[in-house]
């Protein structure tokens, strides 16, 4: 095998420095091939198999409050008396709005 003896050699410091760029140019290269995708424009393109529910309205039957319900005064939903909340200073909320 021959060596050319007159070649400037590289020291131990040169010899990591050329490792760094080739590890950074391995990781542009990594990135470079990522694809960013939209979530919105990926969503748009979902449909349900089965039918076509562009055309259906919901008929949902809404409940008045019951007597044993209260609505939470933090997070305005209703909810049964089991999950009140004594928080002492009289306002009416939910045992998870108080955690």
């Amino acid at each position: 095998m021959a060596t050319d003896y007159d070649a400037p050699r590289k020291n131990d410091d040169e010899l990591n420095e050329d490792s760094i760029e080739e590890l950074k140019a391995r990781r542009t290269d990594k990135s470079s091939g990522a694809v960013d995708e939209d979530e919105t424009e990926a969503a748009e393109g979902f449909e349900l198999p089965g039918a076509d529910l562009s055309n259906e309205e919901l008929s949902v039957r809404v409940l008045p409050r019951q007597q044993d319900e209260f609505t939470c005064s933090s997070c305005f939903l209703v909810v049964h008396r089991s999950q009140l909340h004594d928080s002492g200073d009289g306002r009416i909320i939910c045992n998870d709005c108080a955690a």
